[in-house]
């Protein structure tokens, strides 16, 4: 197993008091390497204009990577744009794309990416919700295009539902996206009625619901729609604030809940994808919380 990270995801600063801040990563990687002293790391590289685009548009590049900032610049109320912002995004979405060559080629069977900012939240033309660029949509992307997969997943058990994930693959078939996630919440999109072309399927979740309903929601819904799927190769959107001591939302799970879906997760993809799995972090802002979270999930990838 391989983990993919860069220095340069640290350096992206939205200022003071703000989540999604540095000392998240430094929380995953630290953990990481503590827990598990023989994994393979990685040096990020940047994607390419030309990998971004097929998710992006251009206008959007443009402003994540032309802009000229010389301090924290808001782009909207929770997303921000610094000095360390365009390198960091760049690192971030090529992590996902060495992921996913890394795996087809057969130099790993799962990969965790262990990147920020976060990308669920970035539509094709809107960086938004801390996100800048989509990751996990521009790695998919990359794995149908360059290498020619048919039936591509992505599992998103965020909080946040990943309207941005969604909103780019909603009409693409060879895409599934499946999220559960609270609700109501943020982006207020995920609604278990959204279905795109067939490839969609939300499980939105109320306030306080625990782990029982969420390991019911995808034991009895999510996991025998992706089953039926039969992805080639198997994404996660890992976001660990759904825990039960984050600050932002109220879903209550537990450390062990991370355990379990991933699991259940690998198990899908040993039936139809040889095992292949690229896992990106996305959420989670109490920082013991990450930690414990981050190596349940690599443990379970590892096991």
């Amino acid at each position: 197993m391989r983990i993919y990270t860069h220095p340069a995801c640290t350096r992206h600063d939205p200022g003071e008091g703000h989540a999604e801040r540095p000392s998240r990563l430094v929380a995953v990687t630290e953990a990481l390497r503590e827990a598990f002293p023989d994994l393979h790391w990685e040096e990020a590289p940047r994607a390419s204009r030309g990998q971004l685009l097929r998710v992006h548009d251009d206008a959007l590049l443009a402003l994540v990577l032309d802009t000229p900032v010389d301090g924290p610049m808001p782009l909207d109320p929770d997303t921000v744009l610094a000095p360390g912002s365009a390198e960091a995004a760049l690192r971030a979405a090529g992590a996902g794309i060495a992921a996913v060559d890394a795996v087809m080629h057969g130099e790993a069977r799962r990969v965790f990416c262990a990147v920020r900012p976060p990308g669920h939240h970035a539509t094709p033309s809107a960086a938004m919700g801390f996100c800048l660029f989509n990751n996990i949509a521009v790695a998919a992307a990359h794995a149908c295009d360059k290498h020619g997969l048919a039936r591509v997943a992505v599992v998103d058990f965020d909080v946040h539902h990943g309207n941005g994930t969604q909103a780019i693959f909603d009409t693409d078939p060879r895409v599934m996206y499946l999220s559960s996630h609270q609700m109501p919440l943020y982006p207020d999109t995920g609604y278990a009625n959204e279905r795109g072309v067939g490839n969609i399927a939300n499980a939105p979740l109320p306030p306080g619901c625990g782990s029982e309903a969420f390991r019911r929601i995808w034991r009895e819904l999510l996991l025998p729609t992706l089953d039926s799927f039969r992805p080639q190769l198997l994404f996660i959107s890992a976001g660990f604030d759904a825990h039960k001591r984050d600050p932002l939302a109220q879903i209550e799970l537990e450390t062990d809940d991370y355990d379990w879906i991933t699991r259940e997760l690998v198990a899908i993809a040993q039936r139809h994808g040889d095992g292949r799995i690229v896992s990106m972090l996305e959420g989670g802002y109490d920082l013991a919380a990450l930690r414990e979270a981050s190596v349940a999930h690599v443990g379970a990838m590892l096991a």
